[in-house]
């Protein structure tokens, strides 16, 4: 069975060819295949993301990496994949994630003090080495909610990226006006200026949370100053979402055998396919695997 890899050598190939990694939230299986689909056939290493309430929802960390490794082996998947712990609010949660066979892990210490997120994530990258993992970073917040992680949608402290960046980690995510969910009237857009200093400050490829509905030219801008990976969950959900009530309202499960869930599930799933590959495009990692 093949194995994940870790996220490290991905963000810094696409570092340094000025374009980004796209980070895909999963929640199913349908959702899985759908994106190792789009993967394989786009030849695009991507990061599949599962949040600690998606883990919760699938069944558990175990459940989760063995539904994915079992995925790639019979859909013959060649690209590289990484299966990463998104947003995990505790050390313990990352420890749990890594020995499931999690290849990278997030700890998400903005809703801490400074001083803790630092001593939290020195604990993260000293035990993700144990496993040849990856480890992202959060300084600053993200705007909006992601499963009960609520962010006032800050803007990072370059200096504070500067001192995440030393302990070792691979990946930052730092808060520059970003918002998880969709984003409401009156958005400023992204704080480039604040982007192009923790950029300089840290020397790490930076993620872009919250990046479903930022408009393509200011996500293409991001990636030319630094952005290497961009996390989408939301536009994903919401053309699921779309083929599921297309498909009940057109009466489609009344008809025949259209309740069974293979029927129900079918254009949903094709829909994320197509998105992701549209976004694969979009954020320029189609065919750099």
């Amino acid at each position: 069975m093949k194995n994940f890899v870790n996220a490290k050598a991905l963000v810094d190939h696409a570092k340094a060819g000025k374009y980004a990694v796209a980070h895909f939230n999963i929640n199913n299986l349908e959702w899985t295949r759908s994106l190792l689909e789009a993967a394989q056939e786009t030849n695009s290493g991507i990061i599949l993301g599962v949040s600690e309430g998606a883990v919760k929802y699938m069944g558990g960390y175990n459940v989760v990496a063995n539904l994915v490794k079992s995925l790639i082996e019979d859909l013959k998947i060649t690209v590289p994949i990484v299966l990463h712990l998104d947003h995990g609010q505790s050390y313990e949660s990352c420890a749990k994630a890594l020995a499931a066979g999690f290849s990278s892990v997030m700890f998400d210490g903005s809703h801490l003090s400074f001083k803790e997120n630092l001593e939290i994530t020195k604990k993260v990258v000293a035990l993700a080495k144990k496993y040849h993992a990856s480890v992202e970073a959060e300084a600053g917040s993200v705007g909006g909610e992601e499963d009960g992680v609520i962010g006032l949608g800050e803007v990072a402290n370059p200096k504070e990226c500067q001192d995440l960046a030393k302990l070792g980690i691979d990946i930052l995510a730092a808060g520059i006006n970003n918002v998880h969910g969709p984003y409401p009237s009156g958005w400023k857009g992204l704080d480039f200026k604040i982007l192009a200093k923790i950029a300089q400050a840290s020397n790490k490829p930076l993620v872009l949370h919250g990046g479903s509905g930022i408009p393509k030219d200011q996500v293409l801008k991001a990636i030319s100053l630094g952005i290497s990976k961009v996390n989408v969950n939301t536009e994903l959900q919401e053309v699921f979402a779309a083929e599921i009530r297309n498909y009940i309202i057109s009466n489609k499960d009344q008809e025949k055998k259209g309740y069974d869930p293979r029927s129900i599930m079918k254009n949903p799933s094709l829909a994320i396919k197509n998105k992701a590959i549209e976004l694969l495009k979009e954020f320029g990692s189609f065919g750099r695997s």
